[in-house]
């Protein structure tokens, strides 16, 4: 039997037992409640219900833990089966008191079927889960030993087909191994056939690469040499321009110091020499008050030949930043 048709069983033992179990609950409610009202005070009758819903609630509690246990593989001990008992025992009493008080045996025989079979139903379920239980786990232990026997041959094959694998590589090794050694005299032969005609060729490619070396060296000698002239030349070449920059200055210098020194014209000087004298008060960072006191034309005058030659000025940055 599959784990499908177990599953199937414990449904349909399940479904059966509660079945008899809520027919038996609801009979035994239609015939206790009758006999509950008859001996109960009358302002209390609406109470009579309760001691066979408790009776069958604990029916309920004992099946319901049962089949858990069952299940789980578990034992409660003695209490379970106390209150087993004691709530079937109850059950058949409560159901039966009615007619054996009227001394009613066929009364009591009907009444009596519902409790006892709800009894027998109660303890015939649970040996057949504890039943179905034991089948599974032993079924599962059988189970599990044939997987692992199984699991056992297929590691054992593959052992062996390993072992065999690895004797085949170790034997394909062996002679790849003497191939490789035989080929590998061959190629040491040939090798040092080649090592010796490439010492001669080496040998011969070094003379003229050192006859080409020298050539290249005494060549490159030369053109250091002509290179430090040349470099040479050019350094007094801008000695000499910085030289005659310094004189020019110094001569500008000079100029616009004896231009300068006159003092302030007592007439207004032709136009090309107040330039000149602007000129010169402008190198000078004199300011232009002072100009046009040297050169005897107006502050405006002046002020627009100072801002001509600061637009000349930046112009001339301007292209040397260029």
């Amino acid at each position: 039997m599959n784990s499908v048709q177990t599953r199937s069983a414990e449904k349909a033992l399940s479904g059966g037992t509660w079945l008899i179990v809520c027919g038996a609950m609801l009979y035994s409610i239609l015939t206790v409640t009758p006999l509950m009202a008859k001996h109960t005070a009358d302002q209390w009758t609406w109470t009579a219900p309760i001691l066979p819903l408790v009776v069958d609630a604990a029916v309920v509690i004992v099946v319901k833990l049962d089949d858990v246990l069952a299940r789980l593989g578990g034992h409660g001990g003695h209490w379970p089966i106390v209150l087993r008992w004691m709530t079937g025992l109850m059950t058949l009493a409560l159901n039966t008191a009615d007619s054996a008080l009227k001394k009613d045996l066929v009364g009591v025989a009907i009444h009596s079927v519902a409790p006892l079979l709800l009894i027998v139903t109660a303890e015939t379920s649970l040996a057949y889960r504890r039943a179905i239980a034991a089948a599974v786990a032993r079924q599962e232990t059988e189970q599990r030993a044939e997987r692992e026997a199984r699991e056992r041959a297929a590691a054992e094959r593959r052992e062996a087909e390993d072992r065999r694998a690895r004797e085949e590589r170790e034997h394909n090794a062996q002679l790849l191994r003497e191939q490789r050694e035989h080929e590998a005299r061959l190629a040491r032969e040939q090798t040092e056939r080649e090592e010796a005609a490439r010492r001669a060729e080496r040998a011969e490619r070094e003379a003229r690469e050192r006859a080409e070396r020298e050539a290249r060296e005494r060549r490159e000698r030369e053109r250091e040499q002509q290179q430090r002239e040349r470099e040479h030349a050019e350094r007094e070449a801008a000695q000499r321009r910085e030289r005659e920059q310094q004189e020019r200055a110094e001569r500008e210098r000079r100029e616009r110091a004896a231009l300068l020194s006159a003092g302030p014209a007592t007439e207004k000087l032709p136009e090309d020499r107040a330039r000149v004298v602007v000129h010169a008060a402008f190198g000078e960072g004199l300011p232009v008050r002072a100009a046009a006191e040297l050169c005897g034309w107006s502050v405006g005058w002046v002020s627009t030949r100072y801002q001509e030659h600061r637009d000349g000025a930046g112009l001339v940055l301007e292209g040397a930043t260029s």
